[in-house]
């Protein structure tokens, strides 16, 4: 009853007075009311979304006070020391990894900000599954890098909170939280019956309780605390948990949350009785090799209860349960949960739910607290189990794997808390076990080796769990934890887990196996190979690399002995398993073999680190010859793959050998292989590892003296580039000292070289490129030298340039001279590339290396490079070098090479020469025989007498058995003996002759070892190798044994190889080892690769010294066996033929690439002003008599008629870049702070606006329409590349291109193509005139008549309708219809694509849109934009003259006659015609006609350029010089009036008066209409009649101006104001006229200029003297004209004087456009931006951008913004550039152009110091402004190049 009387009082009264009730000694009434209240407020029966309950808790906790109040006082109590802030994927975090202790220290903005972190190696980086801020941890960072606010320690001070502050919380949140645990449980389906939705729902009706303890957790160390001891106390949820006795609800509630329960364990609680029997049958069965024993070993049958069932199915399919649960020491494990605290209730269903965002958010908000840190660690570990069974059955793995990471990598990177937990809740042993229990479910038996009874059990790559990497979430916190000393150690000390941990290894050994496809191309390309190699680098080896850390040291040396042992036992069962004996299967390959790699690398610690003896680590021989046959496999398949003999398995096959030794796997992978193959060749019989890799690669057939022979395993095509590749890995084999006796510093040298040799490096790719291990690049290792300082050592940087094709160059380091000279490693190359393309490459690189240098012209061969000394261990490897078998190999190659036997390459005999010459530098100290002597008798002994590789160089064979088709030449050549002395001699050659079969060899070696007994191998070896041999159907002609002569040593080889290279006969003379210098022979080709050989032979062996003399003394030709004479010489012959074809080659290519180059140059010159252009279309040809186009189309040259006109390739582009002009030359800066705006007012087009708005409140609507220009924004510009084409021809190509389906980044339908000839993107065809030579000569000559006589002439030819082909103001009747030419129909098309090309709004400024008077506006704006757009792409000027990249793009002679045609339609009403006005005195009219309309627009109101288009255009075409001329003097009258005027409005009103006085005098001298004093008293006296324009600002001139002006001063200004009109008048005569423009200096611009128009005659003054009033030229009396001037300005009644000034003063300068100015450090743009709301939807973008024309903040995509289905960025590409907008992506740093219905990116205008961009600021490393970039993407935009300079463009369909 209490409770209800209480609830309808007022909440705060109420709480305040049950706090001071809860405040007496005696409390307990206080208590019960409070409990009293709670059951009905905070009752779960209410549905959850009723804010009431919220409401109350809040008002109670507050205790009378308001909550903010309340919120505040706690924060002051706050005494935390870390910052802990949490935050989710997405946000901008940073990592220092100078102040890092542990790898993923991270640290909020607002912490990195605030501390100094100056030339640390720091990146930014957006946090990718959310994460905490570590400031003030001093466990997981250095307190160097704390912010001043942590590192203060700021807690320790603070006063102590008074009790009664938190007293209420600490009585209601017990309850509140108890009540949302309840909703929870009764929410709660499971996911079988449940859609995800169900449970979203729940979680969004929960979002503001959760919310709330969010908000409670951010109060501060002090309400933190109050949580912890609710959370954790163990009372309090036993009291709660159950519910009372009598409410029913709680019982049922609390039923769901056991049932819940029950399913959590990993198993069931019924399947537990079942198991004790279960456990017997896995003894029996065997299930998987490692796992058997495992189970063996620990299963003891007193501990029934923690085991699992087994399933019994046997089948494939079926996945195996292998027993594994005994060997845990803890059941907790295994056993369902049992929760004794809030905190683990509220973990549990935060698993249980799929960890919701807001949960984990407030569980780890709560982590500054140290109680709570330890506590839910363990409640962490506790429930690991249960997470990975959940893990595995969530749809949203993905999700919930990040959630998993966000909350484990919290409380693991702290080594204290992984320690504690790892000694107290066996971390170590739940975490394996939980892996090993994940794998499980997706075993499959391995197909290795015996298909039928393998035993072995591998995981199923294409298994979810795989694919999708779920299991990387457990893998990581794995690895995390392995990554601190102390918990590793513990590790590596308990040999149980170790075992279990190899078991779990072993699952992944052999996986994702491949078999060869032999008939067909297999149908399904599985790409799961990805997925398996993913699993062994992070599954296996990270923490293979994790563990190997820790053990660098002596001390450790019992760790690594343990491991080794253990992967060698492991190997045994495996061996056992998949029951392997000696061979592998044939035409299978796994890439993934762990358990070798494991034993490879700690291996190579333990010798390399820990100093221990590499023997005592080693198996015996037998085990030896089984580890090596696997990764053996590898190395052929490998070249298998490459030699194309696996292309039936797809491309995925080449993937696999790719990824293999790709950067990120090859030191898990390939190099530990390799290593693991040297340490078996440095323990077995050389012999039997040389034979046994010739026979692996398959190409022992082919190493045979005779001419042909059969291989049975391989097509003829593929045994060179396996005979290549076995030699390559031989080479590789003996060469690569990675892990035998490089330091880690030599290592990271080497690897780089090799990098930056194969293509110069950004420095980002080549961080990528270097593996990680055993040079971490993060954190510098103590001692061993930085990855920077190391890469200056070697590399040079280049910085970045530009090319002309405006793609842009980053950063690249490249490699220095020295390293080409004395580094560069083509062996260390080969092992690294992805792409053979690559090894070319770098081969490529180093010949123009030695050309440039001088040292070598030719083809060089790749350099002979000296290795680092052996560690003393692998002595045992140089052994191959010096064994029978390989020197035979050797000899038998160089007597094919020399022979040209086929198959043989020159990649063969360099490697050949690599292994001798590796040989002569490597030598066996001990040169005792110790050969066995029992092998003698049917050894290959009789072919060499030693196993040295000296003595055995100039030893001759003379004869050699072979076996050889009979077809071959060396058969049947022989007579049979027929006299006694010849079958004798026969007969001794038979006995001599040595017979050479490796496979034999090794079998013997091998079974010998195995026996011990040579008796046994000698009957064993024959009929095994003969079953081997598999004759193919259709069987090759019978082999028969025949002799060969040869009589030579590998030195006469050499040296006759030298020969025919040279191709001269005694090329080397007897003495010419006495002239050798050893330095020359570094760099060359073969021949020098033979004489560095010989040299080095003859320096370590007098009797190889004789020997050579011996051989090049015998002056005599080489003879080859008489057998060969005539192919010998077939071959002189094809070596010369291929010379001459290869030189026939050279030249034609030669001769292409220059005329390719010459094409580039005319057709491709977008922005190279220096060339001229194709075609030059400044119109200079009209002085011949017709022009002739040449059409690129149809290749045809002819003039263009008016039937079958010809055009101008054109794109037309709506800009609105002169209307960003502004005043100041300095360009306006981006803002960075909400201080700093763009202010859009004072552009050219806003100014324009005004003044046509302005002139439209008071004159006549189409007077208005002629006096000003628009299409400052959103104006027409028309450009052109240059060629021409057909008008018919283009409809058909475009017909062609429509039907082509095949279209990249342009639309047809919107007449879009690329020009047919330079494929430059173009839009519309622009017809030219038909060129009429006859009226050329009277067009330009030079005439006399009076300026009078001009002007009258003008007004005639104004009044004349226009002399076009058809006059379109006749009607076309029946007589003038085929007048109607295609021309004009042509005309007509092109003036509606140029209306199209803009927006609807940029055409109508009249009163009534689509009148005439509109579209006559709208046209000779068009020809104003293109002439004023030409102006600023000169410079802004005319003083650099004709030559200019714009002047080739421009077209406007042609646009004029378009545009001429079109606005001849309508004619001028004479009684308006501006022209009378120029030039007449006229009457005036009475006043009283004015009043129903309103006037025209005053001639000191119009815009003068805007009247001389007008003009021009309206007069019949051609016009002639002299008119044009006489027209622009009269404009210059008006122009140069309203100079003065304006100037005029400038002075102070004393100023006036003084300048009035003085100039009326000079108005009565001769020449007064040419001065501009008098001139300007004029003005000033005619505009002070009347109300004056001057009254205005005549307070503020005085103060501005300080300054009194001068003669000089107002020449200046004068000439300033005049100049932009007789730029464009010069430029339009230019055009016209084919005039050319002659450059001058700036300050004699003005001069120039008049002279070219005619206004002056030629000789100008010096340019100092010269007065603008000179060039005047008035046709009636100066004064009375401009009194008429004025009195239409003084007649204005109803318009303000202020407004009359702004139309007077009418500046018409304009600075260049440019974009906004950026800053220099990307930081400052980004700290502002990333985070600003957006002003249109007020919230914060997901992808913000900025305008770079006008600072306009846009959300990129946004849905929120969008209008009629545009997004924002498109709407404002229209708005601002009128289709076209510059973007900077906030979040990605780079810049995106929209150019009407396409987009592209551009590219980054930000650099970090290395000059690369960052794109999506993925490295986030410091980023500055590149001047360069910036400037070019400024260029482009002005000269509207976007189009032809960037390539890859796309539609983006408004949706940007």
């Amino acid at each position: 009853m209490m409770a209800a009387s209480l609830l309808r009082r007022d909440k705060k009264a109420t709480a305040a007075h049950l706090k001071a009730d809860l405040n007496r000694t005696d409390n307990s009434s206080g208590v019960r009311q409070l409990q009293e209240l709670l059951d009905v407020v905070l009752n779960p029966e209410k549905p959850a979304a009723d804010a009431e309950a919220l409401d109350w808790c809040k008002c109670l906790i507050a205790g009378g006070e308001g909550f903010d109040e309340f919120c505040k006082t706690v924060r002051s109590y706050d005494n935390a020391t870390l910052c802990g802030l949490v935050w989710t994927a997405n946000f901008v975090a940073y990592r220092c990894r100078t102040c890092g202790i542990s790898p993923c220290m991270s640290l909020c903005a607002e912490c990195f900000n605030n501390g100094d972190h100056t030339g640390h190696d720091f990146n930014m980086f957006r946090s990718q599954a959310g994460g905490a801020c570590d400031c003030g941890d001093s466990n997981v960072m250095r307190e160097s890098g704390f912010c001043r606010r942590h590192r203060l320690r700021t807690g320790e001070n603070i006063p102590s909170i008074p009790r009664d502050l938190l007293l209420m919380s600490e009585m209601v949140l017990p309850r509140f939280i108890l009540c949302i645990i309840q909703y929870l449980r009764d929410g709660y389906v499971e996911p079988d019956t449940s859609t995800e939705r169900d449970l979203q729902k729940v979680l969004q009706q929960l979002e503001p309780q959760i919310s709330f303890l969010e908000e409670l957790t951010k109060m501060g160390g002090a309400m933190r605390t109050v949580l912890t001891k609710i959370l954790t106390n163990q009372q309090a949820f036993k009291e709660l948990s159950m519910g009372q006795e009598e409410n029913l609800y709680a019982k049922k509630n609390y039923d769901k949350y056991l049932s819940a329960l029950k399913n959590s364990g990993l198993v069931s609680v019924e399947e537990k009785g079942q198991s004790a029997a279960a456990d017997v049958a896995v003894g029996a069965e065997g299930g998987a090799g490692a796992m058997v024993l495992l189970g063996k070993m620990t299963w003891s049958p007193d501990e029934p209860s923690k085991e699992e069932d087994q399933d019994g199915g046997q089948s494939v399919g079926q996945r195996k349960r292998v027993k594994l649960s005994s060997s845990t020491k803890d059941p907790c494990i295994i056993e369902s949960l049992k929760h004794k605290c809030f905190l683990e209730e509220l973990l549990f269903w935060t698993i249980k739910y799929e960890f919701p965002q807001k949960m984990v958010t407030f569980l780890l908000n709560m982590l500054p607290d140290q109680d709570y840190k330890i506590t839910f660690t363990k409640t962490f570990v506790q429930h690991y189990a249960f997470i990975m069974k959940t893990l595995m059955k969530s749809h949203e793995s993905d999700t919930m794997s990040n959630r998993i990471v966000h909350i484990s990598v919290q409380l693991f990177s702290n080594e204290e808390l992984a320690r504690h937990v790892t000694e107290e809740c066996q971390l170590l042993d739940i975490m394996v076990t939980v892996l090993l229990y994940m794998m499980e479910s997706c075993l499959i038996k391995s197909e290795l080796q015996d298909e039928e009874n393998n035993r072995h059990v591998v995981v199923n790559c294409s298994e979810a769990l795989l694919k999708n990497n779920t299991y990387w979430p457990l893998v990581s916190d794995f690895i995390n934890i392995l990554s601190h000393q102390s918990v590793a150690k513990k590790f590596l000390e308990d040999h149980s887990l170790l075992m279990l941990w190899m078991s779990f290894v072993s699952f992944f050994q052999g996986m994702n196996l491949n078999k060869r496809e032999l008939n067909e191309h297999v149908e399904f390309e599985s790409q799961t190979y990805y997925a398996a190699f993913a699993a062994e680098l992070e599954a296996c080896a990270q923490p293979m690399w994790g563990l190997l850390t820790h053990c660098k040291v002596k001390e450790t040396q019992e760790y690594t002995k343990t491991v080794v042992r253990y992967c060698l036992e492991t190997l045994q069962i495996w061996f056992d398993a998949i029951g392997f004996i000696d061979e592998p299967a044939p035409n299978q390959v796994t890439f993934h073999l762990p358990l070798h790699r494991y034993y490879a690398m700690f291996l190579s610690k333990a010798v390399k680190c820990q100093g221990l003896d590499l023997d005592s680590l080693l198996p015996d021989q037998e085990m030896l010859m089984k580890i090596m046959v696997h990764p053996l496999q590898i190395q052929a398949c490998l070249s298998e793959i490459h030699s194309n003999m696996w292309v039936r398995n797809g491309l995925q096959i080449k993937g696999q050998a790719m990824t293999y030794v790709q950067s990120h796997f090859c030191n898990s992978m390939i190099d530990p292989d390799i290593y693991l193959l040297q340490v078996c060749a440095s323990r077995l019989d050389p012999d039997y590892f040389i034979s046994s890799v010739f026979e692996r690669f398959k190409v022992v057939d082919l190493l045979t003296m005779a001419s042909q022979h059969q291989n049975a395993v391989l097509d003829s095509e593929q045994e060179r580039p396996m005979l290549e590749g076995a030699l390559t890995f031989l080479v590789i084999l003996t060469s690569l000292r990675i892990h035998l006796g490089m330091t880690d510093d030599e290592i990271l040298r080497a690897e780089m070289v090799s990098q930056l040799c194969m293509n110069d490096r950004t420095h980002s790719a080549l961080l990528d490129l270097i593996p990680e291990n055993p040079n971490p690049k993060s954190g510098i290792v103590p001692g061993s030298c930085s990855f920077e300082d190391m890469l200056s050592a070697v590399a040079d940087f280049k910085a970045p340039v530009f090319e002309p094709g405006g793609s842009m160059q980053q950063g690249m380091y490249t490699p220095k001279a020295e390293v080409w000279e004395k580094e560069f490693d083509p062996i260390m190359v080969v092992l690294r590339t992805v792409y053979r393309r690559d090894v070319q490459s770098a081969m490529d690189r180093y010949a123009a290396f030695l050309k440039q240098f001088g040292i070598h012209t030719g083809n060089p061969w790749p350099p002979y490079k000296e290795r680092t000394p052996l560690h003393p261990c692998y002595k045992g490897l140089i052994r191959l070098l010096h064994c029978k078998t390989l020197h035979i190999v050797i000899f038998t190659l160089l007597y094919k090479i020399w022979m040209d036997h086929q198959n043989m390459s020159e990649h063969v005999l360099c490697m050949v020469l690599y292994l001798i010459e590796l040989g002569l530098d490597n030598q066996i100290q001990d040169n005792k025989e110790d050969e066995e002597p029992c092998i003698e008798e049917h050894c290959h002994d009789s072919w060499f007498p030693g196993t040295n590789l000296l003595s055995n160089l100039h030893h001759v064979i003379n004869f050699v058995r072979v076996r050889v088709p009979e077809t071959a030449p060396e058969v049947k050549r022989e007579a049979p003996p027929s006299t006694s002395t010849e079958a004798s001699s026969y007969g001794q050659n038979l006995r001599e002759a040595q017979v050479f079969s490796l496979v034999a060899e090794r079998r013997r070696k091998f079974q010998e070892i195995i026996n011990r007994s040579t008796t046994e191998a000698t009957q064993a070896v024959r009929p095994k190798s003969s079953s081997t041999r598999w004759v193919p159907p259709g069987t090759p002609p019978q082999l028969v044994t025949e002799i060969l002569e040869i009589r030579e040593s590998m030195l006469s080889l050499l040296i006759k190889l030298h020969q025919k290279m040279s191709s001269k006969q005694n090329s080397l003379s007897p003495s010419w080892l006495e002239d050798v210098k050893s330095n020359r022979l570094a760099h060359g080709d073969g021949i020098t690769a033979i004489e560095r050989i010989l040299t080095k032979a003859a320096t370590r062996s007098c009797q190889i010294k004789r020997s050579i003399q011996d051989i090049c003394g015998k002056v005599c030709p080489p003879v080859p066996p008489k057998k060969n004479s005539p192919t010998d010489k077939k071959a002189m012959d094809k070596e010369e033929r291929r010379q001459r074809a290869r030189e026939r080659q050279q030249k034609l290519l030669a001769e292409f690439a220059s005329r390719q180059k010459s094409f580039m140059e005319t057709a491709m010159d977008v922005e190279s002003p220096d060339i001229e252009a194709a075609m030059d279309l400044g119109a200079s040809e009209v002085m011949e008599s017709e022009i002739l186009y040449d059409c690129v189309i149809c290749g045809q040259s002819g003039p263009s008629t008016e039937d079958r006109p010809t055009g101008l390739v054109v794109l037309l582009q709506a800009s609105s870049v002169l209307g960003h002009r502004c005043k100041s030359t300095e360009p306006k800066n981006l803002p960075t702070s909400d201080e700093e705006h763009v202010y859009p007012a004072d552009t050219c087009g806003a100014a324009n606006d005004v003044r046509l708005t302005l002139m439209q409140r008071f004159f006549k609507d189409s007077s208005c329409l002629q006096s000003v220009s628009i299409g400052w924004d959103g104006g027409v510009y028309v450009q052109t590349c240059g060629h021409t084409l057909h008008i018919d021809c283009h409809k058909s190509y475009m017909e062609s291109l429509r039907n082509d389906q095949v279209l990249q980044g342009f639309s047809v339908d919107k007449g879009e193509f690329t020009c047919p000839l330079c494929r430059q993107f173009a839009n519309s065809v622009l017809p030219c005139r038909p060129g009429r030579g006859t009226e050329a000569g009277t067009w330009h000559t030079p005439t006399n008549k009076k300026t009078s006589v001009l002007v009258k002439e003008v007004e005639e030819l104004q009044e004349k309708p226009g002399l076009f082909p058809v006059s379109l103001m006749i009607k076309p009747d029946s007589i003038h219809f085929q007048l109607y030419s295609n021309l004009s129909k042509e005309m007509e098309l092109v003036i509606k694509d140029i209306k199209n090309t803009t927006q609807k709004k940029y055409m109508d400024y009249g009163r009534n849109p689509g009148s005439p008077d509109n579209d006559f506006l709208f046209m000779y704006s068009v020809a104003r934009t293109n002439l004023e757009l030409e102006l600023v792409h000169r410079g802004g000027n005319l003083c650099s003259g004709g030559a200019s990249a714009a002047a080739k793009r421009s077209c406007l002679n042609q646009l004029f006659h378009v545009l001429a045609m079109h606005m001849r339609l309508y004619s001028i009403d004479s009684a308006y015609n501006p022209w009378t006005k120029l030039t007449q005195i006229v009457q005036i009219k009475e006043a009283d006609s004015f009043d129903e309309e309103r006037p025209e627009v005053p001639m000191l109101f119009r815009d003068v350029p805007s009247l001389l288009i007008i003009f021009v255009l309206t007069m019949p075409q051609p016009l002639r010089k002299e008119h044009f001329t006489c027209v622009v003097k009269m404009l210059y009258n008006l122009q140069f009036t309203q100079a003065l005027a304006a100037l005029s409005t400038k002075f102070s009103s004393e100023e006036r008066q003084a300048w009035s006085t003085s100039g009326a005098l000079k108005k009565n001298a001769a020449n007064s209409d040419k001065s501009f004093e008098a001139l300007l008293s004029h003005v000033i006296s005619e505009l002070s009649k009347d109300k004056s324009v001057y009254k205005v600002n005549s307070e503020e001139a005085t103060m501005l101006s300080s300054s009194v002006w001068s003669p000089q001063s107002i020449e200046f200004s004068l000439q300033q104001f005049c100049l932009p009109f007789l730029r464009l008048s010069c430029l339009l005569q230019h055009h016209l006229y084919g005039d050319n423009l002659t450059g001058c200096l700036e300050e004699e611009e003005f001069a120039s200029l008049a002279v070219c128009l005619g206004l002056l005659p030629s000789a100008p003054q010096p340019a100092n003297t010269l007065q603008s009033a000179s060039c005047l030229e008035w046709p009636v009396n100066t004064f009375d004209l401009v009194t008429q001037w004025g009195a239409e300005v003084k007649g204005l009644s109803q318009i303000h004087a202020e407004e009359s000034l702004t139309l007077l003063v009418h500046d018409p300068q304009w600075a260049a456009p440019r974009l906004l100015q950026l800053p220099d450090n990307y930081n400052i743009i980004f700290q502002y931006y990333h985070r600003k709301a957006c002003s249109a939807c007020k919230k914060v973008p997901k992808d913000p951008a900025l305008c770079l024309v006008c600072g306009a903040f846009v959300c990129l995509k946004g849905v929120c913004c969008k209008q009629q289905g545009i997004c924002e960025c498109v709407l404002h590409s229209q708005h601002c550039g009128a289709a076209t907008g510059i973007f900077l992506l906030i979040n990605a740093s780079v810049i995106i152009i929209i150019r009407g219905h396409r987009f592209c990116l551009w590219g980054s205008v930000y650099l970090d110091a290395h000059g690369e961009e960052d794109r999506d600021l993925r490295r986030g490393k410091p980023l500055y402004l590149c001047e360069e970039r910036y400037r070019v993407l400024e260029q482009q935009w002005v000269s509207h190049t976007f189009d032809h300079i960037n390539k890859r463009w796309g539609p983006h369909y408004n949706g940007l």
